[in-house]
């Protein structure tokens, strides 16, 4: 079963009871899968799946009206998200699951599905929904992307990687303001790869470091780092050429936005008891 764990809670009351919700359907599904398919059981998964359209339709709608109510950063590249989960469940084959295996595959894939996408989303996503100020007021600062002492969590290791970093963003950042799709393309990319390799080499340091103190939110870590590397590994290249500023500008936005909002509220838990002491493997 999938456990809706305190990491998932974004804080905003009616947004976590329709996660619970949402879970719920999830291992109902699940569930589903355990069932004796020497039956036909083509309504029954017929039902469960449009109760999850439905539910979802609703949820994205509420979702969507508290963040445009309090003028949220991230509303745009969330309406986008929750198009593509309706528009992945919508286009779910429900004409050709006439045979026990056929109806099998399809919750199997349904529900690798809903979990991998439900994590990802409340972990990359809607945990910042609340939580940025307008972008207008933190991107228009002389330098959005400084490492100042308020991102410190105490932990040298971690603190040295993260302030690489917030550099690497910032490079990234300096050279999608003053973007030459003629000569700029190839060292942007190279800066996004970079981020994206020292990224992956830095939470695989924090989480040696949790395992080495028994840190009992490493699960939670782990799920949150996930959702952020997936983020960098779809990186949408056709519309970098299409529209590179704008879609760049957003980009750097959601990971300068993630990555404040993950120290602030997840890293700076992390004990710092003994870090002195700790000597990374690598």
């Amino acid at each position: 079963m999938f456990e809706f764990t305190d990491d998932c809670i974004i804080g905003i009351e009616q947004i976590d009871e329709e996660h619970r919700y949402l879970f719920d359907l999830l291992n109902r599904t699940h569930t589903l899968t355990s069932m004796d398919f020497q039956n036909d059981h083509y309504q029954v998964i017929k039902d469960i799946i449009a109760e999850l359209d439905n539910y979802a339709e609703q949820h994205f709608a509420n979702e969507e009206a508290y963040m445009e109510q309090i003028r949220d950063p991230e509303l745009i590249l969330q309406r986008t998200q929750h198009a593509f989960f309706r528009e992945k469940v919508l286009m779910l084959d429900l004409a050709n699951i006439d045979e026990a295996e056929e109806q099998w595959n399809l919750l199997d894939e349904l529900v690798t599905f809903l979990a991998r996408w439900l994590y990802h989303h409340i972990l990359s996503s809607d945990i910042l929904i609340g939580k940025l100020p307008p972008l207008e007021e933190w991107m228009i600062k002389e330098n959005p992307c400084e490492f100042t002492e308020d991102y410190l969590v105490g932990i040298e290791l971690i603190d040295r990687e993260h302030e690489e970093l917030f550099r690497i963003v910032g490079r990234a950042n300096q050279l999608v303001k003053s973007y030459d799709t003629a000569v700029d393309y190839d060292a942007l990319m190279k800066i996004l790869n970079e981020l994206k390799a020292y990224t992956e080499e830095h939470f695989r340091d924090e989480e040696e470091y949790m395992e080495w103190i028994h840190y009992e939110g490493l699960a939670a870590q782990k799920r949150a780092h996930e959702a952020f590397i997936d983020k960098l590994a779809n990186i949408d290249l056709n519309e970098i050429e299409n529209n590179p500023q704008e879609y760049l500008q957003k980009l750097l936005e959601f990971l300068l936005g993630w990555l404040i909002n993950h120290i602030l509220y997840t890293d700076k838990k992390i004990p710092a008891t003994d870090s002195a002491s700790y000597a990374p493997h690598r």
